[in-house]
């Protein structure tokens, strides 16, 4: 099984859209509960840090970041979105998307990556410790899905290139 990591484009929206609603469907990779329009999406995510996951033909999984604040002292650090096909979980896909995406994010200046994970989700966080992340904290109860409260755990990775 051959993976190219490369960079989104336009045309991958289909299938990036219908890895995320494989990921929503989950009830413990996002608070979202739709998967957004195109302009909604294109709107959230910085340009210059997308990536998909091709093997053959077919788009099998995504990583982006989006600004965390638009105040200029933020503006080297990035939340992580990483997302693989139901069908291919578990094959190291999102660990190569992950750490590509670490590698272009340092190229584009961004010296802290940082993800709010589900504590339910352990996968997500065991592929995230595995990519240089750290736990920093847990957010109690920060928000609530189909009426139920979850707590997210707070992952924050350093770019030892900016120290």
């Amino acid at each position: 099984m051959k993976i190219i990591i490369r960079t989104f484009k336009e045309h991958d929206w289909t299938s990036v859209s219908r890895i995320y609603a494989e990921g929503i469907a989950t009830g413990i990779a996002t608070f979202e509960t739709e998967v957004p329009s195109w302009d909604v999406w294109n709107e959230k995510f910085i340009k210059k840090c997308r990536l998909v996951a091709q093997l053959n033909d077919n788009v099998v999984g995504f990583a982006v970041v989006s600004q965390v604040s638009k105040r200029k002292v933020y503006k080297g650090v990035a939340e992580v979105t990483v997302y693989v096909a139901q069908e291919k979980r578990g094959e190291g896909i999102g660990k190569q998307l992950l750490e590509a995406l670490v590698d272009e994010s340092e190229k584009q200046g961004f010296w802290t990556l940082q993800a709010g994970i589900f504590s339910e989700n352990i996968a997500s966080i065991e592929l995230h410790k595995k990519c240089g992340f750290r736990v920093v904290g847990i957010r109690e109860k920060v928000g609530k899905r189909d009426g139920i409260w979850y707590d997210n755990v707070l992952m924050e990775r350093r770019s030892p290139k900016f120290l």
